[in-house]
């Protein structure tokens, strides 16, 4: 049943949601035709021992990882209660997330990710990775708040740029933030 009112213009595709599946299509391949040549090379065997062997190591780094956090996270909340001043941010928990990372792609059947999680269980690989990561996510998040939009009552959109000024706004707001109003 139509209603006569126009359809919205469609857009097409974007491009990460054109090249993702194509990207994790020829991951698969490349996981697949890796796995036939070691087990071509060698046998059958080898290639179950190097995925057993993979998931066990990868579980064992994602313990680790999850351990160091959560002894960081209670270090961290015992300081604040104790009335101390916390811990900088990005300093005791360095690398978790991306040794959490390194543990799952070991976890991942296959060895082309298995040589990724083997990378990032190393220090400086990690590091660089970590820093790529927050860069971009730090790029990201300006994009989005220098695109902000306020939304009025009347349902007008006004369209506004985040513009900070002084060095105490760019280095964030320091101690806790207060409670938001219900």
């Amino acid at each position: 049943m139509t209603t006569g009112a126009p359809l919205p213009p469609t857009r097409g595709r974007s491009r990460a949601r054109t090249l993702v599946p194509l990207g994790l299509a020829a991951w698969l391949v490349l996981e697949i035709w890796l796995l036939t040549l070691v087990a071509d090379a060698s046998s059958a065997l080898v290639v179950l021992a190097l995925l057993v062997g993979g998931g066990l190591l990868g579980a064992a780094v994602v313990k680790r990882a999850g351990r160091r956090a959560f002894t960081t996270l209670t270090q961290t909340l015992q300081r604040q209660q104790a009335g101390g001043v916390p811990a900088a941010p990005g300093k005791g928990g360095d690398g978790n997330g991306m040794l959490m990372l390194g543990g799952l792609l070991l976890m991942l059947p296959g060895l082309a990710s298995d040589v990724l999680g083997l990378l990032l269980l190393l220090p400086p690989v990690r590091t660089a990775a970590a820093r790529y990561a927050e860069r971009s996510l730090d790029r990201r998040v300006g994009t989005l708040l220098r695109q902000a939009r306020v939304h009025r009552p009347d349902g007008k959109v006004v369209q506004g740029e985040v513009i900070r000024d002084t060095p105490e706004d760019q280095a964030g707001p320091r101690g806790p933030r207060p409670p938001l109003p219900p």
